[in-house]
């Protein structure tokens, strides 16, 4: 891999509550290349988002953040409030899960652009409506002209993702976070949202972390995936290596749940029970409560993120190197 644009080291970030405390990510490691499309694959909960909103600075002040983040030779946790709004937006930008809430509906869509445009670049108004209309037609958005006069709630669901997609690229940043970018719509807008952001990177050449639940999301997509439970990273490795070599069970599970098109399915393979508590977390492994393959260490010793004997993945996992290969479905037989 190229030199990282991003590194994130030993990241744990924590929330204090009336009932204790609240350790939403735990000893967080990775770095992204320029170019690269890295996915956080997980379960809600498992603290794919938490790390993103680390990364943007965008936590309440309370909130207890360790580790660092290091990017262009400095740590974002140490910056200023006033450095982090230089980079925030700028050389780094997030496009969040819900456009309806970060959209805000009593500016227009043209404003909330030419806002982001302004506050980073010396632009005057009239230069930067020119430009949001030009970036509202980068990312598909029909009419563009007539759009950016048009406030949020009258855009549909993908139109208002465009939106959001075009407001994170307006200064082109270096790296895009896009947070569930897909939430709540239908495939086939999904699909369209996925090739913006695919014709987005090759405009800009920028690195994207994609934070998804959906490892189905992420086969066409991503790079390298790693994938995250209970507030640490659970596996890691190419797309390829995760989906048809991964050494870890909750991995396997997650692939398992995933409905297939080149086999037929009688039905779906869940996960058993529910992910840990983030305050009550079991001894030992946090996902053998809901492991197949748990022994009596994984109760009593917490695995370390290690490379495994198949040289091609890292997985938290004592039994890593003893899962039996995953076996290839023929089409026609069932799964």
């Amino acid at each position: 891999m190229a030199d990282p644009l991003l590194s994130v080291r030993d990241l744990s970030v924590s929330f204090p509550t009336d009932d204790g405390l609240v350790e939403a990510v735990r000893d967080v490691s990775f770095d992204i290349a320029p170019g690269e499309v890295l996915s956080v694959v997980g379960e809600s909960g498992s603290g794919k988002s938490v790390s993103a909103l680390a990364v943007m600075r965008l936590h309440p002040k309370r909130t207890r953040i360790s580790g660092e983040i290091l990017y262009d030779g400095r740590n974002l946790l140490s910056l200023s409030d006033r450095e982090m709004r230089r980079i925030r937006g700028g050389q780094i930008a997030m496009i969040f899960q819900d456009p309806m809430t970060a959209l805000n509906p009593v500016f227009t869509v043209g404003d909330q652009i030419v806002e982001t445009l302004r506050v980073h670049q010396n632009l005057a108004k009239s230069a930067a409506y020119k430009r949001a209309a030009e970036l509202l037609d980068l990312v598909g958005v029909p009419e563009p002209g007539r759009r950016v006069h048009q406030y949020p709630h009258e855009f549909s669901g993908g139109m208002r993702q465009r939106a959001m997609i075009a407001i994170a690229i307006a200064n082109d940043p270096k790296i895009l976070i896009a947070d569930e970018p897909t939430t709540a719509l239908d495939v086939t807008i999904q699909a369209q949202v996925m090739e913006v952001l695919a014709d987005v990177q090759k405009e800009t050449g920028a690195a994207i972390l994609l934070i998804t639940h959906d490892l189905g999301l992420v086969a066409g997509t991503a790079d390298r995936v790693q994938v995250m439970y209970g507030g640490r990273i659970f596996e890691r490795g190419t797309t390829d290596d995760i989906f048809y070599k991964s050494a870890n069970p909750y991995t396997r599970a997650l692939l398992a749940s995933i409905p297939r098109l080149d086999a037929e399915v009688d039905r779906l393979d869940p996960i058993p029970g529910a992910p840990p508590s983030v305050m009550n977390r079991p001894r030992g492994c946090s996902f053998r409560p809901r492991c197949d393959h748990a022994v009596p260490l994984c109760r009593q010793q917490e695995p370390d993120l290690l490379p495994v004997s198949n040289g091609v993945t890292e997985s938290r996992c004592h039994l890593a190197s003893e899962l039996p290969a995953i076996q290839p479905v023929v089409a026609g037989e069932s799964a």
